[in-house]
């Protein structure tokens, strides 16, 4: 009997020194996995952010693009303060067709009004847009070959836009990098 007693007690369970090790390796190990996963999910998330952002900006900026190349006068602009816009025209087009781009710093968003034909439509272009800013350029480039910056809206040929568009992603603010476009108004005499 005592034989049997002695191999009883080479197989029973963990000591409680070997399950605080056991339970403290363990511990260690989800800890690392649960820290990589959420380091993962917040990259990935990241990464849609600013792939969704400059799908945004790319868009707005072909739209923008496209009206601002049509226009031939700059109608009025406004380059500074919490709300900036500017409006132009094709006024050789039947009917004439006005567009006006307005940012409002307050709500960071930069809105599209298109007027044609007595219709009036608008739209936003860009939410989270936390700075939108533009130039007037002069019809004539200087000696360089360089335009010069102009506050006559009659003298515009060249327009500079530039801006930055920004979310906050799981706590962490994710910044697209600032867009910047050179737009010259082709229908310009």
């Amino acid at each position: 009997m005592k034989l049997h007693h002695a191999s009883r007690r080479k197989t029973s369970g963990m000591t409680l020194f070997e399950m605080m090790i056991a339970i403290g390796i363990g511990s260690i190990v989800l800890t690392m996995v649960s820290l990589l996963y959420l380091f993962g999910l917040r990259s990935f998330a990241a990464m849609g952010n600013y792939a969704e952002l400059d799908g945004k900006s790319r868009h707005s900026l072909d739209v923008m693009s496209r009206e601002m190349r049509q226009a031939t006068h700059v109608l009025a602009a406004q380059s500074s303060g919490t709300t900036r816009f500017i409006t132009l025209a094709n006024l050789s087009s039947s009917p004439t067709v006005t567009n006006k781009y307005t940012w409002d710093g307050s709500s960071k968003t930069l809105l599209w009004e298109h007027w044609e034909a007595g219709t009036i439509t608008t739209q936003t272009n860009l939410t989270g847009c936390s700075s939108w800013t533009f130039s007037m350029y002069s019809r004539a480039p200087d000696t360089n070959g360089e335009f010069v910056v102009t506050s006559d809206k009659t003298m515009c040929k060249l327009i500079n836009l530039n801006w930055k568009c920004s979310r906050t992603v799981i706590g962490q603010i994710n910044s697209e990098a600032v867009l910047t476009a050179q737009i010259v108004l082709r229908n310009k005499q």
